[in-house]
């Protein structure tokens, strides 16, 4: 039997899937079943139960890249981040899948808002059901953090709250950082946040740890070829002035404000730690005298695309040096180890404001 979390809104395992697909008469009925595990075909459930079938009919499915999907630098293009079907006798039931391991490398993060606007959905017209395999971390996750969305429950109190109902609840460490990290970014998964390109660059540096290639899709754009602020490229806005960095040779456009990855001072390699990191610490911030910037990787990184280790990186219009890459991390001169690293010189380059 699923757990009830809240008003129409239950937790479960594979088992609890499975009734809920076939069983029109049980107690409760469901409208909406959403599954995390591993892969999003049906199949993944009927194979728990030899000689089970059960029809289905998509409805969309959403692919990293793709037109209308949710914007991220973290996911592969080409990925299948969502299926949306109608499932069981009748195709009563909406069930949407999301392909996510049990691991602490796995990305929760931006699978996130998606599963819980679908939630939102599902509860407005009847119950729901967020089910994993064994009904113990994935779902326990998403549940967690619906309540921190819906409640504005901090990690703690959402967890706190789910235990009381389920003493099996436990999202394993990495989902836990990533649910802690949803709470700093005020319930939502901001990707323009200092704290989500920390995010994004601890999945970068875990990707090339394990000999993946890291594809021009984790690169941002080059700031010198995007559309400037108030050019007839720009939607009508607001105007906006931001920070750039030119270099001090050519003074061509290197970086600007949105591309730099602020950390704390002194910190060592728990800067990049998002969950780990100290609140009110005896550090006094004073990141302005670092002699570096440290910086998403970009498009005109071209030794860093090539896939070396480290190197030095250059200007690619004047060819003079900027600062340097390293995979494995640069420490600062204020003692932070920044892993991965992307530094640029501040002696190298020139503020001016665009």
């Amino acid at each position: 039997m699923p757990h009830l979390v809240r008003e129409r809104l239950y937790f479960g395992d594979i088992k609890d899937a499975i009734a809920a697909l076939t069983d029109s008469s049980s107690t409760p009925t469901f409208t909406h079943v959403l599954s995390v595990v591993s892969s999003a075909s049906i199949s993944f459930i009927t194979d728990c139960r030899p000689g089970l079938a059960i029809p289905t009919e998509e409805v969309r499915r959403v692919v990293a890249g793709e037109e209308g999907a949710t914007p991220t630098a973290a996911v592969p293009p080409g990925t299948l981040m969502r299926l949306v079907e109608r499932a069981g006798d009748g195709l009563r039931v909406t069930r949407m899948a999301v392909p996510l391991r049990d691991t602490e490398e796995e990305n929760l993060l931006d699978h996130l808002e998606p599963c819980l606007d679908f939630v939102d959905e599902g509860r407005k017209v009847g119950n729901v059901l967020v089910h994993c395999f064994a009904g113990v971390s994935r779902s326990a996750s998403i549940i967690v953090a619906y309540l921190m969305r819906s409640e504005q429950k901090s990690l703690e109190e959402a967890l706190e709250s789910l235990k009381e109902i389920s003493e099996l609840a436990c999202p394993n460490d990495g989902f836990l950082d990533q649910l802690k990290l949803f709470e700093e970014m005020g319930f939502k998964v901001d990707t323009s946040s200092p704290l989500y390109k920390r995010f994004r660059l601890k999945l970068l540096g875990q990707s090339y740890k394990f000999g993946e290639k890291i594809g021009s899709y984790m690169f941002q754009d080059d700031p010198a070829l995007s559309p400037l602020p108030g050019s007839c490229q720009d939607p009508p806005k607001i105007e906006q002035h931001k920070t750039a960095y030119r270099c001090r040779k050519c003074r061509r456009i290197v970086a600007v404000e949105d591309n730099v990855i602020s950390h704390v001072p002194g910190e060592g390699e728990s800067c990049f730690d998002w969950n780990r990191r100290k609140s009110g610490g005896s550090y006094s911030n004073k990141e302005q005298d670092c002699s570096s910037l440290f910086i998403e990787p970009l498009k005109w990184m071209a030794p860093v695309e090539e896939g070396a280790l480290e190197g030095k990186l250059s200007c690619i219009h004047c060819g003079a040096r900027l600062g340097y890459f390293n995979w494995s991390g640069i420490q600062c001169n204020c003692g932070s180890w920044i892993t991965p690293a992307f530094q640029i010189g501040k002696s190298k380059v020139d503020i001016s404001t665009i």
